[in-house]
């Protein structure tokens, strides 16, 4: 079978390289270039290690289009993009993958800390979480549709990342030891630098849940939900942001008690373990990467086809407006969906 490997030059697809290059598949590095050409330097270095094939595919045009103008436009609109949730369900398992099936190959693999299993009954491939619970990204992969699943592999999904780094380390892997970038890729500073000339924005009045004026800020772009640093206002307490007001242009602040709410109103869902949802069902859903799966119910908004509702059993801080929720049962991606309101809508 040949085998596509999506390559970065890191340690984790490297590794995902070499270790299905060990079971006997034909393998050979792909890289895109989507905003600069690093990691297509450190893919080709890293394939040259391995003794594999290794060819870069130039990407820019349709990163640009479906990950940095939706990143843009979020912010413009009031919501807090996922800029990663789309590079996989567009990019890296859209386009890249499409590249990959028309050069002959059978499937593509990538080294995300996840793992796949076919249930045969149903004829569905099935998401899970990664083995090492400290690094499962699986909550990055759930817009993924049945067909990008099925042409996928996760070498790494049923392995410790301090395994990996060990056995990466023994075989003398270049760069085991290069601090891993725990930001989004095509960002070197901070977000509001980046989007500053490419949205459109007006300052406005920044006010509390009464309605009174407690200062001015610089345009809805650069905040989002939870913010507490940067409000340039002095209330004698600490405030946080707690809605971007887009008609109105206001930003309203608040106690960080204000933050927590446990309903929530879900869109663009893609569920993986299910066709549907016919009845309300009890799942444990994360409503942001780094944040710990919690009980809850999910359901059909009444009247709605598109939209799920989601209750958490305990209030949740900070629901973020365009950040993904996704849904667990068990180790299993139940699916996902965007964050559109939370609360009363």
């Amino acid at each position: 079978m040949k085998v596509a490997v999506l390559m970065s030059g890191g340690i984790d697809s490297t590794m995902a390289a070499l270790l299905l290059k060990e079971q006997g598949y034909d393998i050979s590095g792909l890289t895109m270039i989507n905003w600069d050409s690093d990691a297509a330097r450190a893919a080709a270095q890293a394939a040259r290690f391995l003794g594999i094939n290794h060819e870069v595919v130039d990407l820019q045009k349709v990163f640009y289009h479906q990950v940095i103008e939706y990143f843009y436009r979020s912010y413009e609109v009031g919501l807090t993009p996922n800029p990663c949730v789309k590079c996989n369900r567009y990019i890296k398992f859209g386009a890249l993958l499409d590249y990959a099936l028309k050069q002959g190959f059978d499937q593509v693999a990538t080294g995300h800390y996840a793992r796949l299993e076919w249930d045969e009954k149903r004829n569905r491939c099935l998401l899970k979480k990664g083995l090492d619970p400290r690094k499962d990204q699986s909550y990055f992969l759930y817009a993924l549709k049945q067909e990008q699943l099925k042409q996928s592999l996760f070498p790494l999904g049923g392995l410790k990342k301090q395994e990996v780094k060990e056995m990466a380390r023994e075989l003398g892997i270049p760069a085991v030891d290069k601090k891993e970038s725990q930001e989004i890729c095509f960002i070197k500073e901070d977000y509001r630098d980046f989007i500053k000339d490419q949205v459109e924005y007006q300052p406005g009045e920044m006010v509390d849940q009464e309605g009174r004026v407690l200062g001015q800020h610089q345009g809805l772009p650069f905040y989002t939900i939870g913010q507490r640093r940067g409000l340039g206002i002095s209330t004698g307490r600490p405030v946080y942001v707690l809605d971007l007001d887009i008609r109105s242009n206001r930003l309203l602040v608040g106690e960080e008690k204000d933050l927590y709410q446990k309903q929530l109103l879900i869109g663009e869902n893609n569920l993986i373990y299910l066709e549907n949802i016919d009845e309300p069902i009890r799942v444990e859903a994360k409503i942001r990467y780094a944040h710990r799966a919690a009980p809850a119910r999910l359901e059909k908004v009444q009247g709605d086809h598109e939209r799920l509702q989601l209750t958490f059993e305990q209030e949740q801080r900070a629901i973020t407006p365009g950040q993904s929720a996704v849904y667990y049962w068990g180790d299993y991606v139940l699916g996902g969906g965007t964050i559109l309101a939370a609360a009363d809508w």
